[in-house]
């Protein structure tokens, strides 16, 4: 298996709107990518200093599975019009486990 995890550090500037609606479209993912085999995502609760603002992780079955959801053009596409435009910053990792 493969675990795919994303932090998402937003702008200032990001409105409370624009945050709902970047996770709304993030959740829906795994109705969209069917290599997707489990999901969770959600805004950092606050409980320490120097933290991202939003985190995804994602499993997959192999590196092949998350390539496939990687490049899905659905994926591309939420990233492009709901994330990148709030984005100040991100961090990935993929791994084994």
């Amino acid at each position: 298996m493969v675990r795919h995890i994303v932090l998402l550090a937003w702008k200032q500037e990001a409105t409370a709107e624009q945050k709902a609606e970047a996770a709304s479209q993030l959740a829906s993912l795994p109705t969209l990518v069917p290599a997707i085999r489990a999901f969770a995502s959600g805004a950092d609760i606050g409980v320490t200093e120097n933290t991202y603002d939003f985190a995804v992780a994602a499993d997959f079955d192999d590196a092949a599975g998350y390539l496939a959801y990687r490049d899905d053009p659905r994926h591309r596409e939420i990233v492009a019009t709901y994330i990148a435009p709030i984005r100040a910053g991100a961090a990935t990792v993929q791994y084994e486990f």
